[in-house]
């Protein structure tokens, strides 16, 4: 497996890196997150127009530039080092796998043009408790007429009280099923809530006897659960890539800080102290990266259309690996980077704790390392784990 950039992917990397850094810097940052939208429109629509990034793995017949999650995930990482606030991660990483993977061709051609031009934001809904993967679905799905009728409650949905269409996952005769809902469907009612971290936002979506026609469901009957189980698995995967650029950007702040603080007359980034703890970071950093990577080379070959079978089957270990993975590196990049800060880095003028608090609720977020790591260990030992 190739794990060096090409020179167009490479050339993504550095555009993306430059016009985060103008775009979404800590005054931008501080602004989206204290709106209730959660972000700029007018930026929203710049990223859309000029850089055209949510069509960035959209194949060209349905409006895309034909990429793969390779280039999706190098977006990611510069999105996570800029805490970029968007509709991007639930539109590009939640919604649009699950209709490339089973939406049906009149599905594919009603959403994805308007999810690659930017003018339609969508998102996933399928938790109803604080349960991981498919334990989490409890909405009630029932059949009625020529349709169907969605019942419950959805939980920590990204973005869901701005986003378009829903992507929602039910129980019902047939087990899990996926729909994909209008996000102005009678019965339906959004409310934002707020969370520890404000750069992110989540909403509590509930169905009202919501009734779907039958066409709107994805995929076959039967299969949803394996269908919302590989959604979430390259979810974790793009989770793991934006949390590898903010482990990488906990630690470019250290460093600056480090090397400009003085104490007893030089940098305290000149002692051998401060020198381990930042080296153990960048270590960190390291390994999140070669996981974050590894693993977005097999969601490539998931959605790609002649992928190689072999290596998307290593789909549940890479993704469980990279989300574990990624998330502690993150999380110690971020609570290291308070401490190395000193007194300041835990006030609200300087950054650190706005990367402390993405990495805390990221970690959270498609399940913990502990329950990743658990998954690995069954997949591996049966049994005996």
């Amino acid at each position: 497996m190739e794990f060096a950039f090409s020179d167009e992917q490479e050339m993504i990397r550095e555009s993306a890196e430059s016009f985060l850094a103008d775009v979404s810097d800590s005054a931008a940052v501080r602004v989206a997150m204290a709106s209730e939208l959660g972000h700029d429109p007018e930026l929203w629509q710049r990223v859309c127009s000029e850089m055209v990034w949510p069509a960035i793995h959209i194949p060209e017949e349905y409006g895309g530039l034909g990429l793969g999650f390779v280039e999706l995930a190098i977006l990611l990482e510069q999105m996570g080092r800029r805490l970029f606030c968007s509709p991007f991660f639930a539109s590009a990483c939640l919604a649009t796998p699950a209709l490339l993977l089973a939406g049906s061709e009149e599905q594919k051609t009603r959403w994805l043009p308007q999810l690659a031009e930017g003018s339609l934001t969508a998102t996933l809904a399928y938790a109803s408790n604080n349960r991981n993967g498919l334990d989490a679905v409890q909405a009630s799905i029932r059949e009625e007429g020529d349709g169907f009728v969605i019942d419950g409650a959805l939980r920590q949905v990204v973005d869901g009280h701005s986003a378009g269409l829903l992507i929602v996952a039910g129980r019902g005769r047939e087990g899990v099923s996926l729909f994909a809902v209008s996000a102005d469907t009678p019965g339906i009612s959004r409310r934002l809530v707020p969370t520890m971290d404000q750069t992110r936002k989540f909403a509590e979506v509930k169905f009202d006897k919501v009734f779907v026609a039958a066409d709107a469901r994805l995929g076959t009957p039967g299969q949803g659960g394996e269908l919302l189980e590989k959604v979430l698995q390259l979810a974790c995967i793009a989770l793991a890539a934006e949390q590898t650029g903010g482990a990488q950007q906990s630690l470019d702040l250290t460093l600056a800080y480090t090397a400009e603080r003085q104490q007893f007359g030089r940098a305290i980034a000149s002692f051998q102290a401060i020198k381990h703890r930042a080296a153990d970071m960048m270590l960190e950093v390291e390994c999140a990266r070669s996981a974050a990577w590894y693993a977005a080379c097999v969601a490539e070959e998931v959605l790609a259309a002649n992928g190689d079978q072999g290596v998307a089957a290593e789909l549940p270990l890479a993704a469980a690996l990279a989300k574990s993975r990624c998330s502690e590196a993150f999380f110690h990049c971020a609570a290291e980077s308070i401490q190395l800060h000193g007194g300041v880095g835990f006030t609200w003028e300087y950054d650190p704790h706005l990367y402390f608090k993405r990495a805390r609720a990221s970690e959270a977020l498609f399940g913990a390392p502990s329950w990743h790591r658990e998954r690995i260990a069954t997949a591996l030992l049966g049994e005996y784990a």
